[in-house]
């Protein structure tokens, strides 16, 4: 009798579910991960517009049209237009269409790219940068787009080589003009606007080997010269080893 009643009670705890782990139970899976946003690509101004005028809404000031194709996975946009003459920034953030009216001032050079935004992702993507000159009024002749410096990167650490030097390069372009660009640059202690050396002027090549001291801060920029019209480049900072 004994041995009956404890199989029924054995019966009845496995029929209960008493020891099982088929009940689907414990934490849902985690959700999956969103795709990150895509870059957007540019459209409009083209890059490296020499004509653009945008519409003119004063004597110094014209609106420019923004526009741009649209990215996978992306619900907002950020607009960053750069004054390539005096840094000044000027942001639109949070778009939710693919173009937008600025407000610029007249005869100054302009950088402008798109951030990329998904707001289920941290990730975000940075489109190319394209320039364009905003015309002033009766322009014929244009500067050169301020330099892009591309080494030593600024807040940079270099080493020199066993000369005891290091490469600085950079890139130009013109508005009017692919070729015939001379540079001079500016290298010193202090800001990088002190007087050049005579043999950092009118250079022809894109970079230059410059003996520096060692464990010594330097401030560097480039101008830039068509001929007629210069423009300087925004000034870089680094140190060497």
């Amino acid at each position: 009798m004994k041995k009956t009643t404890y199989l029924l009670i054995i019966l009845f705890l496995v029929s209960c579910g008493g020891g099982g782990d088929d009940d689907g139970g414990g934490p849902p899976p985690p959700p999956p991960t969103p795709d990150p946003p895509s870059a957007a690509n540019l459209s409009a101004p083209s890059n490296n517009d020499v004509c653009q005028t945008g519409t003119s809404i004063s004597d110094t000031q014209s609106n420019v049209s923004f526009s741009w194709t649209a990215s996978a996975n992306t619900d907002t946009y950020d607009l960053k237009i750069t004054n390539l003459n005096n840094n000044q920034v000027t942001n639109k953030n949070d778009l939710a269409s693919i173009n937008t009216l600025v407000t610029l001032d007249k005869a100054n050079p302009y950088s402008w790219q798109i951030t990329s935004k998904n707001s289920e992702s941290t990730q975000v993507a940075i489109s190319s940068t394209w320039k364009f000159y905003l015309s002033g009024s009766g322009e014929t002749s244009y500067a050169p787009f301020p330099a892009d410096l591309k080494s030593p990167a600024s807040g940079s650490t270099v080493a020199r080589n066993s000369e005891g030097k290091v490469k600085l390069t950079w890139t130009g372009s013109d508005p009017d003009t692919s070729s015939g660009l001379k540079y001079t640059l500016y290298i010193d202690k202090t800001d990088g606007k002190q007087s050049p050396n005579d043999s950092y002027k009118e250079l022809e090549s894109n970079e230059l080997e410059v003996s520096l001291d060692s464990d010594t801060i330097y401030y560097w920029r480039i101008m830039t010269t068509d001929g007629s019209n210069s423009s300087y480049s925004t000034v870089y900072s680094f140190r060497t080893q």
